[in-house]
């Protein structure tokens, strides 16, 4: 798939992100669009996975660790066929199999309950280390926030990693600098990401998250690593494709009324249709 049938695809999932967080009046937008691209990477190009036969023992694994940023993940999820787009409008609605959280029971192609911050990364480790004792080809994906890697749980999984050399595990962090409480360098400073990634044995590859050309070129150089896991850290921009919310820490979880999901949805399909025009 090239990246231009990429992007249209993006367009979908920021449409049912919108769409979802819209219709259950409450969510998290702006790291759900941030991520958007990965999400899509990963379901449409990257993971062997089948919408099919999702318990396939030899699938790929998926970890969404920031849990709350569910929308994006039902979405890509919903698109590539694991069930009706339609449903997404039935998100955090009572009796609804879509949560707030991701819930591995309830939900067709997620691997692991998550959402509280922290504990996602120790169970795609986990995840990682079965493939390894079970000499499994199977490759495990873990996305993390930026806010969320303040945790430590985070580096204990990651020191875990990195010891016993699990390079079938690639760690997505959305890195788009904004958590609840304002911008991460001024609540609590992880930075320099790469470099404490690659103190506990990473790999470390930064990269444009909201560029296709970038996301492969990452996955594929990831691929080739051997005897280390992989640390990609993705700098997006939140809220991306919905103009009033890029890079506004307000829509860090926060749903857009009538008015606002009108403008959301008109950008969205015309960002679309200038895509159909490529």
């Amino acid at each position: 798939m090239n990246d231009i049938e990429l992007q249209k695809i993006a367009v979908e999932v920021r449409k049912g992100i919108v769409t979802g967080v819209h219709s259950a009046k409450a969510g998290h937008p702006g790291g759900s669009l941030s991520a958007a691209d990965i999400f899509t990477y990963l379901y449409f190009e990257e993971m062997n996975v089948d919408p099919k036969d999702p318990k396939n023992p030899d699938r790929d694994r998926f970890v969404l660790s920031k849990g709350h940023t569910a929308p994006g993940y039902y979405s890509a999820l919903a698109n590539r066929g694991f069930f009706t787009v339609e449903d997404l409008k039935t998100l955090r609605h009572t009796g609804s199999y879509l949560q707030g959280h991701p819930d591995m029971k309830h939900i067709p192609g997620v691997d692991m309950s998550s959402g509280s911050l922290g504990q996602g990364l120790s169970a795609a480790v986990g995840m990682a280390l079965a493939g390894k004792m079970d000499q499994k080809d199977y490759r495990v994906y873990a996305l993390c926030g930026d806010g969320e890697i303040q945790e430590g749980q985070i580096w204990e999984a990651a020191m875990f990693a990195g010891h016993r050399k699990l390079d079938n595990l690639i760690v997505i962090v959305d890195n788009n600098n904004l958590q609840i409480d304002g911008s991460i360098d001024e609540v609590c400073s992880p930075y320099p990401i790469d470099k404490k990634f690659e103190a506990f044995n990473f790999h470390a590859i930064n990269i444009d998250g909201n560029d296709f050309a970038q996301i492969r070129k990452a996955f594929d150089e990831a691929k080739t690593v051997k005897g280390m896991p992989t640390a990609i850290i993705a700098h997006t921009l939140k809220g991306k494709g919905v103009s009033y919310m890029e890079n506004q820490v307000g829509w860090h979880g926060k749903a857009p009324n009538d008015e606002e999901y009108k403008i959301a949805m008109e950008e969205l399909e015309k960002a679309g249709e200038a895509l159909c025009q490529k």
